[in-house]
């Protein structure tokens, strides 16, 4: 990255002060593009974090707000609407530094590398209000080239139009857990009401396949998929109200069904959903969802440490017990109103957790293929 300090000083001076910035990309940075035929169509929205290298002038001489955040700096590629194809962000909060345009895409099939050079600097409009100049956004201060080496995650072979073969390479981190908790989206009492001074409450959850095996996620009756209780602690008592650690509500469990295919954790995710989460992906359920109160059965026909259920009897039998609106705390988080009663808990912290239990897949697990596209990613790589 090639930067003129004059142009961002609001220098009057016709000359340059050029200063050099060399980074590397991080590992398993997940900016996928497409090739067919060995050709580069172009692009898909992902990012490139950038790992500080060099610097050419000692201090670096760079405006305050570019130099916070030197150390978690992104290249993104952004939506199609945006008006720009690539801007340099803050990786943490999101704050554009540069808009980047003029830059050629050059993808080498041989080499698996893909090179972008020619790239403008722009200064954004977010960055020219930060440096108390409004009238400089859009004024070019530098240059950027990246090379990068890309990673195969998804290769299929079409004949005439139509997919004959699907290959995914795993893409996950390394053989171990299946599934790990990447979120929790949100808390929710989705019926009013109590009973027996309980209330029933529903947590929204992500689940992520941190390993390099597709994870069956076949729905009931199959007994093939994980089963996703809920918990909720509190900490509090003490100075630091971090004195006591307790447990104050449970739920049923969730039997998972029709993964999806994102990438909430951000580990690559290889396109595979539906019967399996594929390695790298992630599912997320919202707590709507997970306190579908027919759709949550009982954690005591499961087994904790191998995750095994029987098919027979049904494992998510609701027959004999009534749901809301006569019972809207049945199978959800059930927790006493007063140990959510903040007034009487001043200081508490509240913690809840997602459970899952799943069998861990054999290498040879079945992959379902659910997409047709030909993406490429770089794991570790240089940029300039």
């Amino acid at each position: 990255m090639n930067l003129d300090l004059n142009g961002f000083n609001g220098s009057g001076s016709l000359l340059a002060r050029p200063v050099t910035l060399q980074f590397a990309v991080g590992a398993n940075s997940f900016f996928p593009i497409l090739v067919f035929n060995d050709l580069l169509r172009g692009p898909e929205p992902g990012s490139m974090a950038l790992i500080p290298a060099g610097v050419n002038v000692p201090g670096y001489g760079l405006p305050a707000a570019l130099g916070a955040s030197l150390r978690q700096l992104v290249i993104e590629k952004l939506p199609s609407d945006r008006g720009f194809d690539l801007a340099v962000r803050d990786g943490n909060t999101g704050f554009t530094f540069f808009n980047i345009e003029g830059h050629q895409y050059n993808y080498d099939a041989n080499a698996q590398s893909l090179s972008i050079t020619n790239g403008r600097l722009l200064v954004s409009k977010e960055f020219a209000n930060a440096l108390g100049r409004p009238s400089d956004a859009g004024a070019i201060v530098g240059k950027i080239s990246v090379g990068a080496a890309m990673q195969p995650i998804e290769i299929d072979q079409l004949v005439n139009g139509k997919a004959q073969s699907a290959v995914m390479p795993a893409v996950g981190t390394v053989p171990g857990p299946d599934v790990i908790v990447g979120d929790l989206i949100d808390l929710v009492q989705l019926d009013n009401g109590s009973v027996g001074g309980r209330v029933g409450i529903s947590l929204g959850t992500d689940a992520c396949n941190k390993g390099t095996i597709d994870v069956a996620w076949i729905a009931l009756p199959s007994n093939d998929h994980p089963f996703i209780p809920q918990n909720l602690y509190r900490m509090s008592g003490g100075a630091t109200n971090n004195e006591r650690f307790e447990q104050i509500g449970q739920s049923w469990g969730k039997h998972a069904f029709a993964a999806a295919s994102s990438d909430t954790c951000g580990f690559g995710c290889n396109g595979v959903g539906g019967d399996h989460l594929g390695s790298g992906c992630s599912d997320a359920y919202g707590a709507g969802l997970n306190g579908a109160q027919d759709l949550i059965g009982s954690r005591a026909w499961v087994n904790p440490f191998t995750g095994f259920f029987a098919q027979n009897p049904d494992p998510n039998d609701h027959s004999g017990h009534v749901h809301a609106p006569a019972d809207p705390t049945a199978h959800r988080i059930l927790v006493d109103v007063n140990d959510l009663n903040t007034s009487l808990n001043v200081g508490s912290t509240y913690l809840p957790k997602r459970n899952t239990s799943s069998r861990t897949k054999a290498p040879g697990a079945r992959v379902i293929p659910t997409s047709a596209t030909c993406i490429t990613m770089p794991p570790t790589v240089s940029a300039a």
